[in-house]
Parts: structure tokens; sequence; C-alpha cells
């Protein structure tokens, strides 16, 4: 494991008045100094991770990784479920490798990691395997699904013929709209939210039409440069984190990471920068590379002095923080479909309607677990209700499932709280139809020269994303390295004003 001990006792309790590096702020005298590295790398994420990797290859070994958590994988993280003598890692948040990859063509950086280190994956069938259900318990309505994968297909193609002649973005409700998908009845629209609310984890209506689209061609569509349009699911017991914290591993000292070190103020101005964690500590250096949540920086749980530009915090307040909740259940004997996946339609959109069988031979044999996933507003809506709550709804949702079935309470119950948690804020972000390409390139922009973005919400083609992650921190951190080499550079530029192309009439 790694750990700052090594090189902090010898700095922790050197408390001394010094000349800060930025003048903008005042350092109490009780302050404790740390570190004086040249790269503060904020956030053990795969973003931060591939960054300070970059760095490393580029000879530059000078930084520190500072994370919040006590280890290394940023949303990558795991729960420990079930009764003694039955016990299984779940993924609370990344499950999957999202497109691997075809042939020779191009490889998910992602996919090559997991081989590279040996993490156990299973191909996941969201497709060809599928079960489906309404309130009244089993009904098939296969066809309908069907019909909703071609729409959805239909749909991006639709996008990109926009994106050729130059038209402007809506929404993706609108979207569907143009291509006659108006779905009616609780078959219809679970199945649209299978196919898209599953993935972006917000509906049509809050998603762009354009944005949607390329985010799942650039991925899955190997005509545009995608990977694949297969899944491998994550089973390993060690965690799907297991393969950047191995990476990590491999190039990182102790002394170049603090772990459970949450950082609450970021001071910066063209000469440097001071970072503070919550303790006091205060850490100071010529550059810093934010890798935060877009939720952590949308509701200001870093401070920043001075406060950050109106074009950063427009781009940063213009994206959305999505949410994406995986409710696992453990039952001691097995009675629900034997297909990897179900669709449960409600007669509200969106009530518990995505449902995965982790019990099969080739996931979790034996381990009597199923998980159902909402996203969104109804994310949101049930981390304000207690787990009893919460627990009661579902299995009343599955009671409508299989109305014959006596079924027993769970032997374990457990979902995670993306919203509510103040290291993220939410699961990954979402691209609305009021988002411009100068909002994304404001987002990732660098400020005052010294302070740098990268995660997988500046991803332009892989938000939302694992490898936009990984693209970001490479990225980026070949940019900032380059910048050091040249002792200094303005960085990443940014847009002073989105305008639009047209003026508006009144």
């Amino acid at each position: 494991m790694f750990t700052p001990s090594l090189f902090r006792w010898t700095l922790l309790g050197c408390l001394y008045a010094y000349a800060t590096r930025v003048s903008a702020r005042s350092i109490r005298s009780e302050t404790i100094k740390v570190a004086d590295p040249t790269v503060l790398i904020l956030g053990g994420g795969v973003a931060g991770v591939i960054a300070a990797r970059t760095l490393y290859e580029n000879g530059i070994t000078d930084f520190i990784i500072v994370e919040a958590r006590d280890e290394l994988g940023g949303r990558m993280q795991t729960e420990t479920i079930g009764v003694p003598g039955n016990e299984w890692v779940v993924e609370r948040g990344p499950n999957w490798v999202q497109g691997t990859q075809t042939g020779d063509g191009p490889e998910n950086p992602i996919w090559g990691l997991v081989k590279k280190h040996g993490v156990k994956t299973q191909a996941n069938d969201w497709y060809g395997s599928m079960t489906t259900y309404d309130e009244t318990g089993y009904v098939d309505y296969l066809d309908v699904f069907n019909d909703s994968s071609n729409e959805y297909t239909t749909l991006t193609v639709a996008a990109g013929a926009r994106v050729q002649r130059q038209l402007v973005d809506l929404n993706a409700r609108s979207g569907y709209s143009l291509i006659g998908s108006k779905p009616q009845t609780p078959a219809e629209k679970a199945c649209e939210y299978y196919q898209f609310d599953w993935e972006y984890a917000q509906t049509p209506e809050e998603s762009s039409f354009i944005a949607s689209s390329w985010g799942n061609n650039f991925t899955y569509d190997t005509d545009v440069g995608g990977f694949s349009d297969t899944n491998q699911m994550s089973i390993d017991q060690r965690g799907f984190k297991y393969f950047i914290q191995a990476e990590a591993e491999e190039f990182l000292q102790p002394q170049q990471l603090m772990l459970n070190s949450t950082v609450t103020n970021i001071t910066y101005s063209s000469s440097g920068v001071n970072v503070t964690l919550t303790d006091g500590t205060l850490l100071v250096a010529d550059y810093a590379l934010c890798t935060f949540s877009l939720g952590v920086l949308q509701n200001d749980d870093v401070s920043f002095e001075p406060s950050l530009p109106d074009w950063k915090q427009e781009a940063i307040q213009s994206m959305v923080m999505a949410t994406y909740t995986k409710i696992f259940l453990q039952f001691e004997d097995d009675f629900w479909f034997g297909t990897q996946m179900a669709i449960y339609a409600d007669t509200t959109r969106g009530r518990y309607p995505v449902w995965q069988n982790m019990n099969l031979t080739e996931f979790f044999p034996g381990s009597g677990i199923v998980f159902v996933t909402v996203t969104g507003e109804y994310s949101v809506r049930i981390e304000a209700l207690s787990d009893e709550q919460v627990q009661a709804e579902v299995m009343g949702v599955l009671q409508a499932m299989y109305p014959n079935v006596t079924i027993p309470q769970p032997t374990a119950f457990y979902f995670p709280r993306w919203h509510t948690n103040p290291l993220f804020r939410g699961s990954y972000s979402n691209w609305p139809a009021s988002f411009f390409n100068g909002h994304h390139e404001n987002l990732r922009a660098t400020v005052d020269q010294r302070l740098w973005f990268a995660g997988e919400a500046t991803s332009l083609k892989y938000f939302g994303f694992l490898h936009g992650a990984y693209f970001e921190g490479l990225d980026v951190g070949m940019s900032l390295a380059e910048c050091i080499r040249a002792g200094g550079c303005a960085g990443l530029a940014h847009i002073p004003e989105i305008t639009n192309p047209y003026p508006y009439k009144t």
C-alpha cells in the first residue's frame, strides 16, 4: 500500500513562517507546510494516475498525487456484501470496459490495462440475454425492445446528419420525435430508458441529441473509430480499481502520494499554486492539475482564490453531473430470471427498470445476488430515503414481477449514495443540449497558466466514460510536461465568450 509516511514524518511538525509563492492569500502561522513539488495532481482516479504516469514517462518526477480517500481509484470503488460464508465484492461505481477492441482496430486503453494486470472480466450481453416484465408479471415484449434498439441506432445516424449539415443541436427527445419514435406504453418507455437513460444517466429531455450520439459512436461504432460493440464486466474480487492501482505501483513512489487528504482551498496566480487541506496542511507547487469530478466543481466543495473566471464557471455550470445508482440484493434462493438482464416496465418511467442477474455461472455463481439500476432524478430521490424505504420499494417491484412467488426478505441490501457524496456529487458527466463545444474547450482550459483541469468530463469524445478520463490524463499530462520543460507556457486556451452564430431577433 502506498503511504505518505516515508516523507511526511520528516516534514510534519516543521512549523515556520515563510514567504508564499502566491501573494493572494496570507498563510496562518499554525499552517503546516509539508511539500513543495513542481506539480500537485489533485485526485487519484484514472485521470490523475495517468497524468502522473505521463509526467513520469517524460522525466518529470517532482509531483504528488493528493487523494481524499484511502486508496487510488476515484469512482472505482467496491463494497463487500453478503452473509458470512457467502460474501462478494461488488462495484459501487464503474463496472464495465465499454467497447473493447475489434480485430486489429483501435483498442480501448482501459481494456489494455485490464488485460495487462489480469483483471477478471466476463462478457456482458446487454441485448441477447433479456427477460421482460411489467406490473402484471412476466410479459414478452422483446419485439418492442428490438424496435427500441433500432430506433436508437436511427437516432445516432440522424444526429450525424445534423453535424454534416451544420444544424443546431436539440435535445435527444426532439431527436427521437423527429425520427418518429414517440414511446407511449410503459413497455416502450422502459425499453427507451434501457437504450438511453441507462447509458447517460439522464433522460432524453435532459441530454444533447448530437453529443449523446457521438458519445455512443466514438466508443462503440467502429465505422467512426469506435472500439467495439462489446462490453466486459469486471467480476474481479480485488475490484475493478485493481488495474489502476497496479499501474500506479509500477512508477509511483511513496513520497509521491498523499492519501486521506481532502482539498478545501486552492489559491492560485500566474506564479504558482497553494493547496490547503481540511486539516490545515498547506501544499505549495508551481502547477496544480484538478481532476475533481464535475459535481465537486459545481457545488463549491473546493473554494478557489481568486474565484474562477466567469468563462470557466459558465463552462462548469453548463454541463451536468448525472447520477447512476446500482442497488444490490442477496437472497438465499434464486427465484428470478435466468437471463443476464431484465427490464421492468412500470407506469412511472424510470422506476427500478434495469435488472441484472449475478447468480449465473459466468458471474457470481451461488451468490444469490441480483441488482437493479436507477438513474438521474430517481437516484436523487432514493438517496433522500432510508435504506429500509428503498428496500421496501424494490421488494414491491420484485413482487409485481413475480406475483405468484412468495418473495423472502433479502439477506443483504446495499446501494451507494453518489449524489450526496461530497467527494463526487454524482456518478459521471452528461452533455445537455445547451452546452456548446466552446463551453467544453473552456471546461478543460488552463487558468492563469498554473491551474489545469482533467477528467472524464473534459473529454470531448468520451465524456462519461473511464476511457475518457484515461485520454484526458494522457493528453493534459503531455501538455503539462511540455510546459514544464519549456519553463512555462500559456496552457490550454479558452474562449472569452460563447456566442450564438446568429443574433436574437426581438
